[in-house]
């Protein structure tokens, strides 16, 4: 899946970087898993702003979906982090930096957690519902939730679609605000892929567009007219 990501420059929504998804069968431990991948990049032009050359895995069970091993490198401004973690999920463990870490039972890391909202059964709640879970970052948990706001039809720069909303609580960090206030529309089909999402962050505001897919598991029957 790719992204184009949209930043607002004095009233004016200027395309300022792009992020890439890809989604590959692995094996670890003997095990099979899911191996996802997210990179995420300002283009040069903007990288005097703010550079951002962000990598993100997670190796997820194919049975439980649930994050196995967790592989962060970031460069967000002047701020370079790098992290590796390892989950024992059955004995609700976390590895980290060399310590461990006790952790509830089905917690995800930040990327797996956007396929744990994409397999969330939507018809099952009432618009304002909130949908529990638990994320490890940075060597804490955090117990966060996902909002059901409803279901809307949006034209993004892709085209027009029936989509679900919802509104994720976030961490605050290098780049998005804490709360409610990021918006994320995904597909209102069996896929469930993002197609617009809209959040403030620390300076200014931004809007991210899917702009293209391949291999998805479902046709992408919420797509009405493509641009």
């Amino acid at each position: 899946m790719n992204f184009r990501v949209y930043y607002n420059w004095s009233a004016v929504w200027v395309a300022a970087g792009e992020a890439n998804f890809t989604t590959t069968l692995a094996t670890l431990n003997g095990k099979p898993t899911y191996h996802i991948v997210g990179d995420g990049k300002t283009y040069k032009s903007y990288d005097w702003f703010f550079k951002v050359r962000d990598r993100y895995e997670t190796y997820m069970s194919t049975e439980t979906l649930l994050p196995q091993r967790f592989i962060r490198k970031v460069q967000e401004g002047s701020t370079k982090f790098s992290n590796f973690v390892n989950f024992d999920q059955e004995n609700r463990k976390a590895y980290s930096d060399n310590k461990t870490f006790d952790v509830p039972e089905c917690v995800q890391d930040v990327l797996s957690a956007i396929y744990y909202a994409r397999n969330i059964d939507y018809s099952k709640y009432r618009p304002g519902a909130k949908i529990p879970f638990s994320m490890f970052l940075d060597n804490e948990v955090y117990h966060l939730y996902i909002r059901y706001v409803g279901k809307v039809r949006i034209t993004t720069r892709y085209g027009t679609f029936n989509a679900i909303k919802i509104t994720p609580l976030l961490i605050e960090g290098t780049i998005f605000k804490g709360g409610e206030d990021m918006v994320v529309y995904v597909s209102d089909d069996a896929n469930h892929i993002p197609l617009r999402v809209d959040s403030p962050i620390i300076v200014g505001s931004i809007k991210v567009d899917m702009m293209g897919y391949s291999g998805l598991r479902y046709p992408l029957t919420a797509l009405v007219k493509k641009k």
